[in-house]
């Protein structure tokens, strides 16, 4: 009797996979064209040997094992054209999903095309998205549903790289235990008169304090790149630099190093502009509380990392927004720290000092808002 319960079981399952549809073939393939001028042909695009171009194009058919439906991260002004004809254009920096079949006849080929006026288009983010197939019943007609695909390495380098900065925080606070408490202890963080303690005495000087930025650039690298991750594949780092093909570690390296100058080079830039306004005297405050306060505030950006990973698949447009409201109002409120201790120990009404504020704390906001949170 077990026998043939198991025969029955083996031939229902059977069955099913048999009544499963077969996954369609993409419409797109890995082998890009690029026009070669001399040779007034198109001859295949070759990543290593050949430089950046502005049109990448690719015969496409389409017939009853392909499938239509394109998702792709598109940098604003993208342009998509099929047999020469624009069919698609990028109003702003994003994801999309197209759906060629309006375009195309089955069975007849066609040049796909990608033109940018600036820069290569990513056309390594053009894929298949993930198709659900919802029925309901036999005489139900089938519901497609189009979501995008879960990156798990993607979400393996974030976590692995959210252990290290937990580790490398662990250390430091056995490590430097006084250093630890000048900048993470609340009693100390609410007083003026405790910036000269600790890691702030020599803000620049020592080793606690540089790896205690690097700790913090680390961990805000990350939540950049688990933000921007699924826009054009890190907007920002393709508004700073030309790096399509760049992976997932090096992005976050960059950022991590990118944040890392930033948070260093404060320092000479506010001596430079300090002589330049006559104020240098405000220059070692103002970066003692920049400092004390990006640090503080930073360490509360693992958690953000860790709601974002755990809600991007279920809210993804929430935790999107939570994530970019936090990174805002981290910069924000490190300026206006800043701007209220500097206002305790000197007169705001010197139109010097006031203007220096401006030029180092509220132009540069500005421009980190518009980098990172509104791109």
């Amino acid at each position: 009797m077990r026998v043939w319960a198991l025969l029955l079981g083996c031939w229902l399952m059977w069955g099913v996979a048999q009544g499963q549809p077969a996954p369609l073939k993409p419409l797109l393939s890995s082998d890009w064209l690029i026009y070669h001028p001399q040779k007034n042909q198109l001859v295949p695009y070759l990543a290593d040997f050949h430089e950046e171009h502005q049109a990448l194009h690719q015969w496409v058919k389409l017939d009853a094992f392909t499938n239509p439906v394109v998702e792709f991260a598109a940098r604003k002004q993208l342009c998509v054209f099929l047999d020469n004809k624009l069919i698609f254009v990028a109003d702003s920096t994003a994801r999309y999903t197209l759906n060629l079949s309006k375009w195309m006849k089955p069975g007849q080929k066609y040049l796909f095309s990608l033109w940018h006026p600036e820069q290569q288009p990513n056309y390594l983010s053009f894929r298949v998205p993930e198709v659900q197939t919802v029925q309901s019943n036999a005489a139900a007609p089938t519901t497609v549903q189009v979501k995008q695909r879960p990156s798990s390495s993607v979400r393996s380098v974030l976590i692995l790289f959210m252990v290290v900065v937990g580790l490398l925080y662990g250390s430091l606070r056995m490590t430097f235990p006084t250093d630890f408490t000048s900048i993470f202890k609340f009693s100390n963080f609410t007083k003026v008169n405790t910036l000269e303690e600790g890691l702030l005495a020599k803000p620049i000087g020592n080793w606690s304090s540089i790896l205690f930025v690097v700790a913090f650039s680390l961990s805000f690298s990350l939540l950049i790149v688990a933000i921007h991750r699924d826009i054009e594949e890190l907007a920002l780092l393709n508004q700073l630099f030309t790096a399509t093909q760049a992976d997932l570690l090096s992005k976050i390296i960059l950022y991590a190093l990118l944040v890392f100058s930033f948070v260093v080079s404060k320092y000479l830039f506010l001596q430079l502009m300090g002589f330049i306004f006559g104020v240098t005297e405000v220059v070692l405050t103002q970066y003692r509380e920049f400092l004390r306060t990006l640090l503080a505030l930073g360490v509360f950006l693992p958690l953000i990392l860790l709601l974002h990973l755990g809600l991007s698949k279920s809210a993804p447009l929430v935790i999107y927004w939570i994530a970019n409201l936090s990174v805002a109002v981290l910069l924000i409120f490190t300026v206006i720290r800043t701007f209220l201790t500097i206002s305790k120990k000197y007169s705001l009404q010197n139109l010097h000092l006031f203007s220096y504020i401006c030029a180092t704390e509220v132009i540069p906001l500005m421009i980190l808002l518009k980098l990172i949170v509104f791109v």
